[in-house]
């Protein structure tokens, strides 16, 4: 038996004014999903558990069977790990945003879709200013995601960071980073005058000049967030019995995948955005079957589309995700295989935020085709399903088991 799991970055959604007071899942065409929810079980699952942030690492920790809530770490270490970052047992890594600040405020997260090669100069200016100890280092990563460490003992994790996707249109006075206890207080002052310095830097850096002469959003501020150290994890053979791959275009999931000692699979044209190569992650992923059992398949695109604000764009990248990539690997299918298709978690399009509410899920094998009374895929339609709320650590053995088979 080969396990694929096909997960769409925050797919599920509110109801929308625009689109009739429907999600961009009930708008969207999505036969191949429909097929899966139909000939198969479905239910909701809680990715996210009390007590966490409701984001990508959170709810992917929660699908492989672990809380985040007691393992004590942010997405920084994951992504640290996405990168082949080595971190030491003191060492805290922080995601670092380029974000757009207008006139004090919070204007865009991603500084426009920011390109890795502009984002290399940009990060070049401030590694040359800001590093000016040994122990704090830049690392570039893919467009306007990148990375911090703080390395050894004289830094401290006890600090509130706020993540920018959240804080669209909010001054950036009042979400600056703060300390939980004394222990934080320098590491946050350190902090958030990097984040002031790195303005003053990159406002009127010749990349930003260019952006802001093509009308588009400059990357004028560096945002940390997302702090921790290395977590200690079980690895998904450990686990589950079976070995795993990853194939994602974002540093977080192949970050999570690696602490998973799972497989990290590159795919030639995964951007992490709405142009990335469906087609080469569907092909790349069945080619991993001949050597792995389970192969996740994650997709950005429906999440930054929420980030962005543009409802169209995200209808849109949903039926993408199902015709260009969950299509073709339904159709090159050889052997005996149970699949699911699931968001990580909500994100709400109206303003980009992520949301705790319990995300839908299909699960389909060709070796039980027998449906419950859900025909199509989406939040409301799932609620009718058989397997019910499913907490958000069982999932992958529920998955793995085929439990509502039985």
């Amino acid at each position: 038996m080969k396990y694929i799991l096909v997960i769409g970055d925050g797919m599920s959604d509110v109801p929308l004014e625009e689109l009739g007071n429907r999600t961009p899942l009930q708008v969207a065409k999505h036969p191949n999903m429909d097929f899966i929810a139909s000939r198969g079980l479905t239910g909701l699952v809680k990715t996210i558990p009390i007590g966490s942030d409701p984001g990508t690492d959170s709810a992917f920790l929660s699908i492989f069977g672990n809380n985040p809530s007691k393992l004590n770490t942010g997405r920084g270490p994951l992504e640290a790990a996405g990168q082949g970052i080595h971190l030491n047992k003191n060492d805290i890594a922080l995601r670092c945003n380029l974000v757009t600040v207008i006139d004090g405020v919070l204007k865009d997260h991603s500084g426009g879709h920011i390109t890795t090669n502009e984002s290399r100069d940009l990060l070049k200016s401030l590694k040359d200013y800001l590093e000016q100890s040994e122990s704090i280092e830049f690392y570039l990563g893919v467009s306007y995601r990148h990375l911090l460490v703080l390395r050894g003992t004289k830094y401290s994790d006890k600090i509130l960071c706020t993540p920018p996707h959240d804080a669209i249109n909010t001054g950036i006075d009042s979400i600056l980073i703060k300390a939980v206890d004394e222990s934080g207080k320098s590491t946050a002052e350190m902090l958030n005058k990097i984040i002031m310095d790195s303005y003053k830097i990159l406002q009127n850096h010749i990349v930003n000049l260019a952006r802001i002469k093509s009308e588009k959003n400059p990357a004028n501020m560096m945002w940390p967030w997302g702090q921790g150290r290395r977590p200690n994890l079980r690895s998904l053979k450990e686990s589950f019995g079976v070995k795993g791959a990853v194939i994602s275009a974002v540093n977080i999931v192949n970050g999570i995948g690696r602490y998973l000692e799972m497989g990290v699979i590159k795919v030639p044209g995964a951007t992490g955005y709405y142009d990335t190569n469906y087609e080469g992650k569907a092909d790349y992923a069945l080619k991993s079957l001949n050597d792995y059992d389970l192969v996740l398949v994650h997709v950005e695109a429906p999440d930054e589309a929420s980030h962005v604000g543009d409802i169209n764009l995200k209808v849109k990248t949903i039926e993408d995700l199902d015709n260009r990539l969950l299509g073709r690997i339904l159709d090159g299918l050889t052997e005996d295989y149970t699949i699911a298709v699931l968001p990580d978690h909500t994100t709400r399009t109206t303003d980009g935020a992520h949301l705790r509410s319990p995300v839908p899920f299909a699960i389909y094998s060709n070796q039980v085709d027998r449906g419950d009374k859900v025909e199509r895929y989406d939040e409301e339609s799932v609620k009718e399903g058989s397997l019910g709320i499913v907490d958000g650590t069982k999932f992958l053995n529920l998955f793995l088991n085929q439990n509502g088979y039985s």
